[in-house]
């Protein structure tokens, strides 16, 4: 041991003596806040029931669409939506895309974010608060959940209490249900991509594919995990949208918010606090918006990042404000604009504090200085953009689609060879022609050459015989591919490459496709 290190270890012991005992350390700082469990209370009102009706729709669609019949012929599945993947096809009732038509589901994306940014700055989280597979979820959930263990009061006191028959029997139910629930989900979500009755028979027994079973467990995981599990905490920790929606908003969007311009002061005791000649606000502090909120937040502590705009605070506070004789909206949807208007008018703009004395009449009345809602300020700029943008590409898929041919001619050249010398001194080009027909029944197409006045056609294996046109039978809803052979003698050639088009034709629907095509010959017959 050197002097210096003997020297350090003397000092640090001396420090030691002259201190004390050491005091023990601190515990390290969490990175994570622990979860805090929410049992928000059963909300009655207009929000709240058209809570219940999104629900039911939402639900309703995604549970009972596979099972929607849609005849379309004998050559065609008849479940109304389905997702071909086998034999990649889309159909949409009457509505069917092949992959090349890929654009219409892209379009479809595109429509859905402007149509998502277009609800936001117009409402806010509108999206979120009401039609949000998380929302929905957690909402049927919640509904099991009350069945069980019964309203807010009642569930926190099961869980503070001890594991009693009584608490384990609920919460295996309750459980159990969710799984349930979870499974049903997953299922739903594999009937979307083959024949519904058939795969939920080879489900039951045991012969599905093996994707069906992983998928299913996939899906019932994550749904009993976020939807009954972890809840709130997917909205706020795992979904992007919190974070952009801010970039959707302006000083005109319409959110949740409370109106403290007219609420505080708070009071539990109001007429005492009037009597004294206290300015009091309309905000009784009873925490009825707190306890019925999904996300646990208290919204009176104004706009923040888990606040989903599902509008149950609205509902508690207005059956608060009927029970005191109050009138409605203290907790209501408003504009920061209206906000601020409204808070300059109760704080003198700023110069004191709210005195809700300032936006009302002696009688109790709003004055006529206060901002309300007016729906024209929904048509501004911005969400006529985005109205504008949707429905223009809206329009242009609608076109698209009423306007598509369902017959198409795709061509490829012979590269090896590209000609072939005849014995009697003609030139033949050797092509592979695909017709796609592009609807379920079959057709009979005429298949025929324009340009190259001289030139004769021979499909292999379809007639011996050459000629300019043919009738060809397709098979429904599928692509035949034909090997055909151009002819042409070699005095009507004149350069070493003859430009001419197949022509498909379908008489009956009047439908016709055609593709340009090379003949080539030798350099030396220019």
């Amino acid at each position: 041991m050197n002097l210096y290190t003997a020297n350090g270890m003397e000092n640090a012991s001396n420090d030691a003596r002259k201190s004390g005992p050491s005091e023990p350390e601190a515990a390290p700082e969490r990175l994570y806040e622990a979860r805090k469990k929410i049992f928000p209370k059963r909300a009655e009102g207009r929000f709240r029931r058209f809570k219940w009706l999104v629900m039911l729709i939402t639900l309703g669609i995604y549970y009972l669409t596979p099972w929607i019949r849609w005849d379309r012929g004998p050559y065609a599945p008849d479940q109304a939506v389905l997702i071909d993947l086998a034999n990649r096809r889309f159909y949409f009732f009457f509505i069917e895309i092949w992959p090349q038509e890929f654009f219409y589901v892209a379009g479809l994306l595109v429509m859905a974010g402007f149509g998502l940014f277009l609800v936001t700055s117009a409402v806010g989280r509108a999206w979120c608060g009401y039609a949000c597979p998380q929302t929905v979820w957690v909402d049927l959930f919640l509904v099991v959940e009350r069945w069980m263990e019964g309203d807010r009061n009642a569930r926190m006191k099961l869980d503070a209490g001890p594991w009693t028959l009584e608490k384990i029997r609920k919460r295996v139910v309750k459980h159990g249900i969710w799984l349930l629930i979870a499974v049903a989900t997953g299922g739903a979500w594999i009937f979307y991509f083959a024949d519904a009755p058939t795969l939920a028979y080879d489900f039951a027994t045991g012969n599905a594919a093996f994707v069906a079973y992983s998928t299913v467990a996939v899906l019932t995981a994550t749904t009993y995990v976020f939807g009954g599990l972890m809840r709130e905490q997917v909205c706020i920790y795992m979904c992007p949208w919190p974070r952009i929606q801010a970039a959707m908003l302006d000083d005109n969007s319409l959110v949740v918010t409370y109106n403290d311009w007219r609420g505080e002061p708070r009071s539990k005791h109001a007429k005492k606090a009037a009597a004294a000649g206290q300015p009091v606000g309309d905000c009784v502090d009873c925490n009825a918006c707190v306890a019925v909120c999904p996300m646990g937040i208290d919204i009176r502590d104004g706009q923040q990042l888990a606040c989903i705009t599902c509008a149950l605070c609205i509902d508690a506070c207005d059956a608060v404000m009927d029970k005191i004789g109050k009138p409605r909206g203290l907790i209501d949807y408003a504009t920061l604009n209206e906000y601020d208007a409204n808070m300059a008018l109760a704080t003198d703009n700023g110069t004191t504090s709210i005195n809700p004395d300032r936006v009302r009449n002696a009688d109790g009345s709003f004055t006529d200085k206060v901002r309300h809602f007016n729906w024209r300020i929904i048509l501004r700029p911005r969400t006529l953009l985005y109205m504008a943008v949707w429905s223009a590409v809206g329009i242009g898929l609608l076109v698209a689609l009423l306007s598509r041919d369902r017959l198409e001619v795709n061509v490829i050249h012979d590269r090896n060879p590209q000609y072939v010398l005849e014995s009697d001194g003609s030139i033949r080009n050797g092509y592979t022609i695909r017709l796609l027909n592009m609807i379920p029944e079959p057709r009979t197409i005429l298949l025929s050459l324009e340009g190259l006045p001289q030139a004769s056609m021979k499909i292999n294996g379809l007639v011996s015989d050459d000629d300019r046109t043919f009738a060809v039978s397709v098979d429904p809803d599928k692509a035949t591919a034909l090997k055909v052979f151009v002819t042409v003698p070699a005095a009507a050639i004149d350069q070493s490459h003859e430009s001419f088009s197949f022509i498909a034709q379908d008489r009956s629907s009047h439908e016709r496709d055609s593709y340009s095509a090379t003949f080539n010959a030798p350099e030396a017959r220019k």
